[in-house]
């Protein structure tokens, strides 16, 4: 896909019908996201399409593609390109941040913003952990409420899966400027969203703690905060049957009417 005179790759998967929502993995992968997508349809009237950022889930990346607005441009662009309406954005950690800047670009195509343990702001007192310092053990104990549940063992992954990974982790690392998890611009250029958003938060999340999350809904006039108790950073993937309640409320409060139901009236 063309954006800016630069051709990236875009690979995306959809899975059932009605109401457009985008759903934008985080630094784990798309793998991440795809089991609540698949609950997301199954439960709700919606049209869920998850993207693969390049880079990710073995897909190439191209090297002048370095940075999370051109990431929110390429899905601006795709949604043009599908030509799809009244679409609600959710993105969790680094998707979090890919839909807080497609906030700020051209939101004819967008009716709300969900934002799920997102980083990409600066806040004193509270930064992101610096997630390439940890060890798998580490980083599933700072993202999950029951991190015992969710342990990555690479050792006893197929080499396939091993270079995914590695490549998932080195994609990451350009993207969200190795340690730093954040644009420090972005806070301030937040006060700008006219759109309907909501953060949604764990309360066990130590990547990025409530109190971030709740900086990141005060930067964004009219933000909704919604703190989900005993889960962590990945709510989707923890605690996904209480996710979708939340995530559709917002999603079906700010639908636009369908167009085929107003001519069929």
């Amino acid at each position: 896909m063309q954006i800016n005179d630069l051709e990236a790759p875009v690979s995306y998967t959809e899975r059932g019908e009605g109401h457009p929502i985008l759903v934008l993995h985080g630094g784990g992968g798309p793998q991440t996201v795809a089991g609540f997508a698949d609950l997301l349809a199954a439960e709700r009237h919606a049209r869920v399409i998850t993207p693969v950022h390049p880079g990710f889930g073995g897909t190439p990346r191209p090297d002048a593609f370095t940075t999370v607005g051109q990431l929110a441009r390429l899905y601006v662009a795709l949604l043009d390109r599908m030509d799809l309406d009244g679409v609600t954005v959710v993105g969790n950690s680094m998707g979090g941040w890919i839909a807080a800047e497609m906030a700020l670009l051209d939101t004819a195509r967008i009716s709300g913003v969900e934002l799920v343990d997102a980083v990409g702001i600066e806040v004193p007192g509270h930064p992101v952990v610096d997630f390439f310092a940890l060890t798998f053990p580490e980083i599933a104990q700072r993202s999950y409420y029951e991190p015992g549940k969710f342990l990555i063992d690479p050792s006893t992954m197929t080499p396939q899966q091993q270079a995914i990974l590695a490549g998932n982790r080195a994609a990451l690392s350009v993207y969200a400027g190795d340690t730093s998890m954040m644009d420090p611009t972005l806070r301030e250029r937040l006060s700008a969203v006219t759109l309907p958003v909501r953060v949604i938060w764990g309360s066990h999340d130590r990547i990025a703690d409530p109190d971030y999350g709740r900086a990141f809904a005060a930067a964004i006039p009219d933000a909704e905060f919604v703190l989900l108790t005993e889960t962590g950073h990945m709510p989707q993937l923890e605690t996904p049957k209480r996710l979708v309640p939340a995530v559709w409320d917002f999603a079906d409060a700010h639908a636009r009417p369908d167009p085929t139901d107003r001519a069929a009236d």
